[in-house]
Parts: structure tokens; sequence; C-alpha cells
């Protein structure tokens, strides 16, 4: 394929990617504002205390094999078949000992309830699995427009079954149900819109070798799965619900920005850099333009919320989740620097060295429960504060291996994202004051919104930054498009 060819086929997926992120995370970001309103922080705190243990079994579901797929330059059927028996297995297994682990669970955070939920929600696991390889065979073939319609519709009948149950006075069973009813239905349609099935096929050799690259990644994934999860399950234990449910809230509001454009662009970098691999130099290239892009689109939008967060959580979910603001300002400024870590994160896996991106993982969770252990006794806010020590070493470890692979090191990298990080800074001090004025939320918040973006674009314009040029010279095709139409 050309490399013209490439760039417009990895363009139009990323694009399909985002639609259906933004979409799904749209109609879910809703849900959970009308679900925050109607059940309050306990709830959600009981939520989060079993998907610790539900988010760290499920990578066994996928094992990591779903990227040995992808990054496969031959993948065929039967490797695609023998991994769906495998995961399949997997999925099993892992489900009998959370159903027998429950009770533990339960008796750990001193609330019988937990059994039951644990059960009911860990179906996610079973479910999970029997997509997990129709996801891979998609993000191989570049089919992105076939999660849109999948995620939409499971997102959409999820969310009508949660605030119905809510409303019925379920609980916090409208939380477990949304959840496990949003990935059956995503499940089903991405069944019937994907035409791969697995055949009577199973092969240990094939499956021996997906392994030697896949089981790198799931070390890798499990250690960042249980380190990421860690913080929650201390703070379920050493202080109470509520808690848990202001550090989950104020990850959600910057996580659902986050994942829009963070997920778009993981999805499509590592298979399009798997088709490169033996040219470093347009993997390069586009890890290059990867971080600066996406730091130019991200900055302002974490920037922008950290500076309006009271008058968006007053307005959103009300006066009783305002001690969730200092966690969101913390997140906003982490979840900034995402860009580096996906983008030279996948370019690691798209040149096949698996084998560095498990010993990057084993080196960041030392740094990272170091500060977690450091922190624990000193208070939720204290420990959340440590993500900002670990987030800047994480970028600095990520980027090491590609001072040589791609000859573009750390400090390279920040010279490209410096421009939109200090324009997004500064757009935020300009619109912090107007919520001294002293205006309704609402009118507060559409204020600011407008005039950060002129702030954002104008500047831009001015002084005539690179992203900002390339961003619109992506733009023009569909903006013309647009209006022919």
């Amino acid at each position: 394929m050309g490399t013209d060819n490439l760039k417009n086929k990895a363009m139009t997926n990323m694009v399909w990617r985002f639609a259906e992120r933004c979409g799904a995370q749209g109609v879910a970001f809703v849900v959970s504002i009308v679900l925050a309103r109607l059940l309050g922080p306990t709830a959600y705190g009981t939520v989060a205390l079993i998907t610790v243990f539900t988010a760290i079994l499920q990578v066994f579901v996928d094992s990591g094999m779903g990227n040995a797929l992808i990054q496969k330059k031959d993948a065929d059927q039967l490797d695609f078949s023998t991994v769906f028996y495998f995961n399949m297995g997997m999925c099993v297994v892992v489900y009998i000992i959370l159903f027998a682990a429950s009770p533990l669970i339960a008796s750990f955070y001193g609330d019988s309830e937990l059994t039951a939920l644990t059960r009911v929600l860990g179906l996610t696991l079973i479910i999970a699995g029997l997509k997990g390889i129709q996801q891979a065979y998609v993000s191989r073939h570049l089919m992105f427009r076939k999660f849109f319609f999948s995620t939409l519709g499971g997102t959409i009948a999820a969310a009508v079954l949660g605030i119905t149950m809510a409303y019925l006075g379920f609980g916090v069973w409208a939380l477990v149900a949304q959840q496990v009813a949003n990935t059956a239905i995503d499940t089903l349609i991405l069944y019937f819109t994907v035409k791969w099935r697995p055949t009577r096929e199973f092969s240990f050799e094939r499956l021996k070798g997906l392994f030697s690259y896949g089981w790198k990644l799931l070390a890798s994934s499990l250690l960042d799965t249980v380190y990421n999860n860690v913080r929650q399950l201390i703070i379920g234990k050493l202080y109470t619900s509520d808690d848990l449910a202001y550090y989950n809230q104020g990850k959600k509001v910057p996580y659902t920005v986050i994942t829009n454009i963070n997920t778009s662009i993981d999805s499509v970098l590592l298979p399009v850099m798997s088709n490169e691999q033996d040219n470093v130099e347009h993997v390069k290239n586009m890890t290059r333009r990867a971080i600066k892009t996406s730091t130019y689109i991200m900055a302002p939008m974490m920037m922008g919320i950290a500076f309006v967060a009271e008058p968006l959580i007053s307005l959103l979910l009300t006066d009783k989740w305002l001690p969730c603001v200092p966690y969101l300002r913390i997140f906003c400024i982490t979840y900034m620097f995402y860009p580096i870590h996906t983008a030279n994160l996948n370019a690691i896996k798209g040149l096949g060295r698996s084998d560095l991106f498990l010993k990057l993982e084993i080196i960041k969770k030392i740094v990272g429960i170091a500060a977690i252990l450091i922190t624990m006794w000193h208070g939720v806010l204290v420990m959340a504060y440590s993500l900002l020590f670990t987030s800047v070493a994480s970028q600095i470890i990520n980027s090491w291996p590609n001072r040589k692979l791609l000859k573009y090191g750390y400090l390279q990298q920040l010279r490209d994202i410096l421009p939109g990080i200090i324009l997004a800074v500064a757009m935020g001090c300009c619109i912090y004051p107007i919520r001294l004025i002293g205006l309704p939320n609402l009118v507060t918040l559409c204020i600011q919104v407008a005039c950060g973006i002129v702030f954002y674009v104008v500047v831009s314009k001015l002084l005539k930054l690179e992203s900002y040029e390339y961003v619109m010279g992506m733009l023009k095709p569909f903006l013309k498009r647009f209006q022919r139409k």
C-alpha cells in the first residue's frame, strides 16, 4: 500500500474511531450525570470497589493475544480461530475464579451485598471474550466503521435500562445492569456486523508463536491494570466509599474526553505502524505527528476542564459532588500528557519489541508503587497528587527506547508539544477569572468555553503554530465535503 493511501486510510479510520468514541462516551457521560444525580456517591463507590477486580481479570481475557494478531504480518483464519478458542477458555477460568472469590471480596470490604454484585458484574468477562477477536479483526483490517454502530447501539440501549432501573429504585443494581447490558448488546451487534466467524481448527504451534509476543503484553497490561486500580483498592479499604466515589468522579470527566482522542489514535496507530515496521523513518514520522497533533488538540481540552471545574461540576452533578474538583484537576494535568505515552508505546509495539514494552512497564510500576506506599497514609488527595510525579517519570521512561529505535528522544518530544501546552495554560488563565463575576453556572460556563475556543484558535493562527496549520489542513477536505452537501 502506498504512503498516501495508507495515510488516507489511517485518517479515515481515525475519524470513524473518534466518532465512535465521541458518540459512545457522549451518551455514557450524559447517563453518568443522570445516574450520579439519582444515586449519589455511595452507590458509585460500591461499584468502584468491584470494578477493581473485574478490571484486573479482564486483562487475562485478552491475554495480549489480540495485539499479537494485529502485529503479526501474515495472521490468517487459523490464527484467529486458535486465539478465539484460547480466549474463551481463559474467560471461563477467570469467571470461575471471580465467582468463587466474591465472598472473600465482600468480607474484605465488610459488605455482604458485594457477593451477588460481583458475580453478576463478572459476567462481562465472559461476554468480552466473545467479542475480543472480533475487535482484533476490525483493528487489523482497519474497519472501524463497524465499531461505531456496535458501541453506540450498546451504549444507548444500556443507558435506557440503567436510567429506568435507577428511577424505579434499584440503586446500585442499576449501575451493574447498565454495564452488563452495554457489553452484551455491543457484542451482539458486532457479531452481526463483522462477518468473521471461528472455524473448527486449532493450532498449538500458532498459539505458541503468538503467545511468545502476546505474553509480554499480557504481563505489561496486568502490571498496568493492577497499578491503576491499586489506589482504588487502598482508598476503598482505608477510607470511605464516598472518598472513592469523589476520586473516581474526578477522574471520569477528563477520562471521558481523553478516551475519545487517545483510543482513536491508539487503535489506528498500532496496525498502521505494524504494516510499516520495516520502515523506521515512517514509524518515526507517524510517532512525531501523533504526539504533536494529539497534544495540540488535547491540551486545551484538559486545561479548559481544569479551569472551569467548579461551575462544571456544580452544574452537571450538583454541589454534593464538589469535593471531586481537586481530583478532576489532577487528572486533567496527568491525562494531558497521554499522547506521549500512547505514541511511544505504539511505536515500540509496532516494531515488534514487546520485550522492551514489558521492561518499561516493570520500571514504571516500581516507581509508581513506591509513590503509593509513601503517600497512602497521608490522605486520598495526597495519593492523587503523586500521580503528577509518576506521570512525568512515565513519560521519560516510555520515550527512552525511542532515542535509539527512532532517533526521537524525550527532549525532542517536549519541544514538539510545548507550544500547545503553554498556549493551553495561557487560555485557562484568561478564562478562569470569569467565574468571579458571579453569574449563574450555565452562563459562566458558556462564556468560558466560548472565550477559551476563540483565544486558542486566534492565537494559534497569529503565531502560525505548525500543529494548527496541520489540523486545519486535515479538516479542509471534510469541511468542503460538508459545504457541498
